[in-house]
């Protein structure tokens, strides 16, 4: 059942700036970077957030972060648990480790190697589940059942966008101002923090989601003004499976200008176009931006338009433009 908006805690711009303060010794405040091939290809003056840079590799360390180290003594000696398909898995694991208390994490048994061995590097405790969102809600509520761990969405949690909202903060400090911002949407934790954070100190600036057309949830939700939740959709945007949660969606109905997709195609070859002329590792999540930009130019075409690279955590090994 979906909350009403009343029952659930929004977070406020005050929570984002107190989140930037309280995670600041925790993250790295990353680079902007631009390419003029990029910039004439699309129309658009690009600037590129690169998140990939961030501690654990991806953007989710800002809300991971937050949500840990704003616990009292007593709640963090339970430890925090998640259910997550890679980067908020690691992230909390990281954010954790930092605190020194226990992570556990539910991860689908399909998820990378690369990012299993990520999580169990920082120090966290996995359980398997089968690939779906029902498998996953099942098995961690026997984890949560046994630990009493503080459970930390990887989304839909007030503690989270607010932190993830600080990457948008300093991508508008970084670059003086921005006509749009495209973010990539799965579960709509990033694009949350980036609508609470633009609608208050930048109401001007446009915000687009961009999502794999194998994963449109998000897009059909936004067409048909409720959630529309897909099980288990296949992608080779492995972070953008899940579906938008009651708080993500009061973010993404109230102030996303648009959601925009790309096919499976459409997303490699974009992620090998930054791979190409950026020289940067990013996985095929971050590359759904450019995807949409490249498939939109009408709709960016002589604008400042940022670009949320939201990770790089990605199975060197099984590269998606490999055979095989």
């Amino acid at each position: 059942m979906m909350k009403d908006v009343s029952e659930m805690y929004i977070p406020t711009l005050d929570d984002m700036l107190a989140a930037h303060e309280r995670i600041q010794p925790h993250i790295h405040r990353t680079p902007v970077l631009t390419s003029s091939f990029l910039n004439e290809l699309t129309g658009a003056e690009l600037f590129f957030k690169c998140e990939n840079f961030q501690k654990a590799g991806a953007f989710k360390v800002r809300g991971a972060s937050n949500a840990v180290f704003g616990l009292s003594d007593e709640m963090a000696a339970k430890g925090v648990a998640t259910h997550s398909s890679g980067n908020h898995a690691l992230s909390l694991s990281y954010a954790a480790g930092r605190r020194g208390i226990p992570c556990h994490v539910v991860m689908p048994r399909t998820a990378p190697q690369a990012k299993k061995d990520a999580v169990r590097g920082y120090g966290g405790i996995i359980t398997e589940c089968e690939p779906s969102t029902s498998s996953r809600e099942e098995t961690f509520a026997k984890v949560q059942a046994e630990t009493g761990a503080e459970f930390v969405h990887p989304y839909n949690d007030p503690r989270v966008i607010a932190g993830q909202g600080t990457c948008s903060r300093e991508l508008m400090e970084q670059t003086g101002g921005l006509d749009a911002v495209v973010a990539p949407i799965g579960g709509g934790g990033m694009v949350s923090g980036t609508c609470l954070t633009l609608s208050n100190l930048a109401p001007e600036v446009a915000i687009y989601a961009a999502e794999p057309e194998q994963a449109d949830d998000a897009a059909r939700s936004f067409r048909a003004g409720h959630i529309i939740a897909d099980d288990a959709p296949e992608t080779v945007a492995d972070g953008l499976k899940v579906p938008l949660k009651d708080l993500t969606w009061h973010f993404v109905s109230n102030h996303v200008t648009d959601i925009l997709t790309a096919s499976e195609q459409e997303i490699i070859d974009a992620m090998k176009l930054i791979w190409k002329r950026m020289k940067i590792v990013m996985e095929p999540s971050s590359a759904v931006p450019l995807a949409t930009i490249l498939k939109n130019p009408e709709v960016f075409a002589g604008k400042r338009v940022g670009v949320i690279i939201t990770g790089g955590n990605v199975d060197l090994d099984h590269l998606p433009w490999m055979a095989g």
